[in-house]
This record gives C-alpha cells, structure tokens and sequence, in this order.
C-alpha cells in the first residue's frame, strides 16, 4: 500500500530549555513516526540473523542501555573484544564506537553491529532477504508506512529509524543537572559538591577528557563544528615496555595504522557512569571504586610508566573521604528518568512478524 499524508509534526528534542541541538543529517530527519519504528526495531529479535538477539540484547535500558559483561557476544555466541557503550545522548557524539575516528554518523556505526562477521554480531550478513521477509506484515508495514510515506521495507530505512530512535535517547535529568542548570542549590549533598569540585579542579584533570554539558571530549552540535581528537591512551596497558596494548585490541593504531594511536580510546560519557559497570574498552575494571584507584595510579601496572600514555595521566593522591566525595559526585550524573523511559520504551506487545 502506498499513502499520502502532510508533512510529520516537528520533532521536538527532550533536552533542557538553552542546551544546543544535536546535529541531524539532511537525509535522515527526525520524526516521531520513525523514532517510533526504530523503537520497535532495537528491540526486535528478529532483525539478527537467527532471531536470537536484539539491539537491546547488549543494550539493556536497565543499565543506561549498555550491558554489565565485561564484553558482549553476538547472535551466534562469538564473543566480542569490547564492552558495550552505554546510548545515552550519543546524537551528540563526534565520534562513535571505542576507537574508529571515521565514523560521525549513527547510521555509519550501525552497519557495524549489523553486518559484521569478524566476529558476528546483529549476524545479517548472507541474511538479508530472509530477515526482510519477515517484517512483511501488516503491523510493520504500518509503522514503515508512517514513518516514510509508503510501505517498503529496506535496510536503508532500517538503518535510519534505527538511527533516529538512538538519537532521541537523550539525558538530562540528573541531579547534577538539576544543580548546574535548572538552579536548584539543594539537589546535590555537600558530598557530592565536594566531589564536583574534584572533579573540575586541576589537580585531577578529570574534565579535560569528560568535560561539557555531555562529560565528554567527544562532542558535537549544532553550535560546535568542531570535534576535538577524542582518543587517549591511558595507561591500562603497556606489554612491551613502549607502551603496547594487547594484540586483539591496539586501539584507534587499528584504523590509523599510526604507531602514536596504539592504545588510544574514546573517553566516553560519564552520564549514568554509576549504572554502567563494567569499565574501560574491555570491561576490566569492575566498579567505580576500581576506577579511581586507576586514575589515581596513573594507569595499572606496567601501564604507569608507559612512555605513550596521556599527559593527564600522572596520578594523584586521595584521602579516603576524597574517594567517597568523588564517587558520590559521579553517582550525582545518574538519570533515573531516562532509565525508567528506557524501559518503558521497550514494547510491551510487540509488532508481529513471520516466523522463518
């Protein structure tokens, strides 16, 4: 069937009155409908290959939408090299996964997941027409209808409902914010503004690498152009004494085949940090607690005098009420009504499909 309609009602952002507005490619705006089958998508198990997985299964609203394994595996069990990154205000990400400074946009990125083989996760490669069919009915012809104004079913409008409902995953609804931008001066503890003042104070250098409204170098919008280079070698690592990172994963010197790249990593959001464990690339530190001590280190083990690590990595020292004033800020970043739209997000009657 094939429809004509007026144009969608504007997309309205859930973001806070005066925050800029993330940036959107031309041929993939936004709109309820589609942020709606993208909805229906990410939550589908029948988008992998053998129906076994979803984008949620790595995903899990419960967790910022990351998922507390040190790393995941794919629809086929294969186990993947890297922690899953928690969605949470990724439209405004300069640069998406771990380390791959070639990918700006979300709909890039989720070719990855989806098709790829080395290891196999979504698992739709060599499944393409099969997955397909089974979106042939009459529910989701409905919601592709809606949301492009005809039915036809494609891997390019999968990709950008996809897209347009990873966007809409914005948070902004912390304590902290309520504290720095909606003038509450009692929403933070006094622990907790200790902790912030940690945080932002030179002698720990946090905010150099999770600075902005986003606690992130890696940031774009519609009034910043300009994406800093991201990526860093902190110190978790340092194998051959030149600071070499574990051959499975070297990092961004994977895609640049520069040797000054070898274990450099994008510094992700800390929003919602505390619902995120595990941490760092490769999930191998368990807690927040683990965290800090790291930074404090400058880095773990051998990782302390790697001659390549960040220069805001040269440790410093806490007092144990300093630990608890930190942590205690971090926690502050937690949204909890985006994990409670999280989880109401994932549909409860789900849209039908056909069984292979």
């Amino acid at each position: 069937m094939t429809s004509c309609r007026q144009a969608p009602d504007p997309y309205i952002w859930n973001i806070p009155a005066g925050f800029p507005v993330p940036h959107v490619p031309q041929d993939n705006p936004m709109s309820y409908a589609k942020v709606g089958l993208g909805k229906a998508l990410f939550f589908e198990p029948a988008l992998s290959g053998n129906g076994a997985m979803s984008c949620s299964t790595c995903h899990i609203p419960e967790h910022a939408f990351s998922e507390p394994r040190q790393t995941s595996s794919g629809s086929t069990g294969q186990q993947g090299r890297r922690n899953a990154l928690a969605l949470v205000n990724v439209a405004y990400n300069g640069h998406l996964t771990w380390a791959h400074d070639g990918l700006g946009t979300i709909e890039q990125q989720l070719l990855i997941p989806l098709f790829n083989e080395h290891p196999v996760e979504m698992g739709v490669t060599g499944n393409e027409q099969k997955i397909l069919a089974r979106f042939e009915t009459d529910d989701y012809h409905d919601l592709f209808d809606a949301a492009f104004g005809d039915d036809a079913i494609t891997w390019e409008r999968i990709v950008n409902a996809l897209a347009s409902y990873v966007r809409s995953l914005t948070s902004f609804n912390s304590r902290f914010d309520d504290y720095a931008y909606r003038q509450d001066d009692n929403a933070l503890t006094a622990s907790e503004l200790r902790g912030m003042e940690l945080f932002f104070s030179e002698r720990l250098e946090c905010f150099h690498c999770h600075g902005g409204f986003n606690f992130t170098q890696s940031s774009q919008h519609v009034n910043q152009q300009l994406d800093l280079r991201p990526f860093h070698n902190t110190g978790l690592y340092n194998i051959d004494g030149k600071g070499s990172y574990p051959s499975s994963d070297i990092g961004l010197a994977q895609i640049s085949q520069e040797s000054a790249d070898m274990g450099r990593f994008r510094a992700p959001t800390l929003r919602n940090i505390a619902l995120t464990a595990p941490y760092m690339h490769d999930g191998s530190l368990s807690t927040l607690e683990e965290v800090i001590a790291f930074y404090e280190a400058g880095g773990l083990a051998d990782g302390v005098n790697s001659p390549i690590k960040s220069p805001f990595m040269g440790g410093f020292t806490l007092t144990n009420e300093e630990r608890i004033d930190l942590i205690a800020f971090l926690h502050s970043l937690t949204d909890e009504r985006f994990v409670e739209q999280g989880i109401q997000h994932s549909p409860v009657i789900p849209p039908r499909v056909n069984i292979d």
